[in-house]
């Protein structure tokens, strides 16, 4: 074996390029980040062959002297900390002293600068190899520009590596947008080839709707939700996208841990979990979030290209995200209290969750069209007339008792209409009645599948059985979590061989697990007993709802598998029980649906992640006629 001997310094470079360079969007990542730690307001990127052949960053930052430039080359060498105390408060997005060494030790690598006040600025090249010049006086204003090219001239197997001209310049275009969003006072323009590609002003607040309409679209900003909560020295704030607004992959999800952006599992469990009980299981939410904390509170240094953080208390910053998102979430678009930059609620084209149609197909498919259509009174006020009535007997006014519900011991219980919304008289004039309500008065029935209601503003247009099925659910759920779970003892307990870790574990928390609803004995070293199950679960396979328990208690230090399976079977039973299509309604029931579809957490969403309700506002409608042109 050959004897240890030190790796010569070039070579050392090249080994931690391979750790932080992976493509020129990563080049430009250091950069933009180095900029930005020295104060620039203003940057400009300049890319030849998708940054393969040229990046040139260039910025209006501090900027550096003459001595301060061989430093910037060397390993290690930083301005942002000095202390162990420094290193565990960073406030920096760089901080390692190792990016811009590395860059040039595979490339051919120039620094401009010049600090405020100097006559003139200074230039350090070099190209890959041990030598460097000593710095050079150039002609720069104040600022600095770094220019990389060819880069992995030097190192022919990574360069094979690297993808097309396109793609390459798709990822750089991708992460500025992440600055961009993050840095909302940041005047940003990017070239490529000579031509601009990406140009945008500084604005003058915070998720500004013009630039967040640039970035992510107009849609993502009809469906933003806002929000903003504090708590035990955390604050989140920013905009999350209604269900209604899910995509097929996870490209529109932004999440920030003071200013600097992550991809954490901690983070990507809350919000999956916050998101359970509205998004269908293949969709992906959308999302621009801010965590803010302590730097102390959070370490940056666990990866070579800070990508991913670890927390310190990350129990407490996972139950802070769940929480403030689900309450977001179960507000919906109306009645929350929290503006968003929407101009208005779901347009038609929320409508399209097409995989989550499938799922409710049997339940909205009529046994048979033995209910004939009848025509509606369509009047204003004599629909409130008939609302004054209030709710008798339930849907269809026969009181119906569903046989999934009866199983269960719950029955849906159509609450009267709330006095918030007192009904005028059958005399009283549309102007002169109480204030119209969120989701408006019903005015019909189109086809047996939707609601048409009025507001002042336009049409609500409702699908009657999601929105039961919402209810339902919401009231099932309620009613089921709000005493502890019923376990039911096993006629044959189940035994189960696990590690020693999650035996320790197992009887460590058993405590926790009896609340859950599961009893758990330890027969040896490496055997459990599954003794209890909670009673709706009865049926389940024993051995793999502790397992996965288990496994999640591991990791995130608590479970949510068994309160998982029960809102499973009780989705199933709202969505048995809620009322079926070609179902007449009267107009009472229209009402007492909208008025409990108000009520309702996540009423925005059936249990299967599709919209339950869009609005066409009185502009759109005028639109579909050419009225006012």
């Amino acid at each position: 074996m050959a004897a240890i001997r030190p790796l010569p310094a070039q070579l050392v470079n090249q080994i931690a390029a391979g750790e932080v360079i992976e493509r020129p969007a990563s080049v430009v990542k250091e950069l933009v980040e180095n900029s930005l730690d020295a104060g620039a307001r203003c940057l400009g990127v300049d890319l030849e062959q998708g940054g393969i052949k040229l990046i040139r960053v260039t910025d209006d930052g501090g900027g550096l002297g003459r001595d301060d430039l061989p430093l910037a080359l060397a390993r290690h060498a930083t301005s942002k900390i000095a202390s162990l105390e420094d290193l565990e408060g960073v406030a920096t997005l760089g901080f390692r002293g190792e990016a811009l060494p590395s860059i040039a030790s595979v490339s051919r690598f120039a620094i401009t600068s010049r600090r405020n006040g100097e006559p003139h600025g200074w230039r350090l090249a070099c190209d890959g190899s041990d030598h460097m010049d000593p710095p050079q006086p150039a002609a720069q204003v104040a600022g600095t520009s770094v220019e990389v090219r060819d880069l992995f001239y030097n190192v022919p197997a990574r360069r094979k590596f690297l993808r097309t001209e396109r793609t390459e310049l798709g990822h750089i275009d991708q992460l500025l947008t992440r600055f961009a969003l993050a840095q909302s006072d940041l005047a940003l323009r990017l070239t490529h080839n000579g031509r601009v590609s990406l140009e945008l002003p500084a604005a003058d607040e915070p998720l500004a709707a013009d630039r967040l309409r640039r970035l992510l679209g107009e849609d993502f900003l009809t469906h933003a939700l806002a929000l903003d909560e504090s708590a035990v020295g955390l604050r989140l704030h920013g905009l999350v996208a209604s269900p209604a607004f899910a995509r097929s992959q996870g490209d529109m999800q932004f999440f920030y841990v003071n200013g600097r952006l992550v991809r954490d599992k901690l983070v990507t469990h809350a919000v999956r979990q916050a998101y359970r009980d509205v998004l269908h299981h293949s969709r992906h939410p959308a999302f621009l979030l801010f965590l803010e904390l302590a730097p102390r509170q959070v370490d940056v240094n666990v990866h070579p290209a800070k990508h991913e953080v670890r927390f310190r208390e990350s129990r407490q910053v996972h139950d802070f995200i769940f929480r403030a998102l689900h309450r977001r979430l179960a507000g919906g678009q109306q009645g929350t209290g929290q503006d968003t930059p929407a101009a208005t609620p779901d347009t038609p084209a929320a409508l399209r969750a097409a995989d989550a149609d499938a799922q409710c197909a049997g339940a909205d498919a009529p046994a048979g069209r033995d209910a004939a259509p009848r025509s509606l009174p369509l009047g204003v006020a004599e629909t409130r007339s008939s609302y004054a009535g209030g709710w008798a007997g339930g849907w269809g006014g026969s009181g119906r008792v569903y046989p999934a519900q009866a199983a269960a011991g719950l029955v849906f219980q159509q609450p009267a209409p709330s006095a918030e919304y007192p009904a005028p008289t059958q005399a009283a004039a549309p102007e002169q009645s109480a204030e119209t309500p969120p989701l408006g008065f019903a005015i019909g029935q189109l086809n047996g599948i939707y609601v048409l209601a009025e507001t002042a503003d336009g049409l609500i247009i409702v699908d009657m059985h999601a929105a039961h099925e919402r209810i339902g659910y919401e009231r099932l759920k309620q009613a089921v979590h709000a005493q502890a779970l019923v376990r039911q003892p096993l006629l044959m307990p189940v035994s189960v061989h696990v590690s020693r870790a999650e035996a320790d574990l197992a009887e460590a928390q058993a405590s926790l697990l009896q609340r859950l609803g599961l009893v758990v004995g330890r027969l040896g070293e490496t055997q459990l007993v599954v003794r209890e199950l909670p009673a709706l679960l009865a049926a389940a396979d024993a051995e793999q709802l502790l397992r996965d328990v288990l496994a999640d208690l591991g990791t995130h230090g608590s479970s949510d598998r068994i309160e998982a399976a029960v809102d499973g079977l009780l989705a199933t039973m709202a969505c048995h029980g809620a009322v079926r299509a070609n179902r007449p309604l009267t107009l009472a029931e229209m009402n007492a649906l909208l008025r409990d579809m108000e009520r309702t957490e996540r009423a925005d969403q059936c249990n299967h992640g599709r919209p339950t309700w869009t609005r066409l506002t009185q502009r759109e409608l005028d639109a579909l006629f050419l009225r006012g042109r």
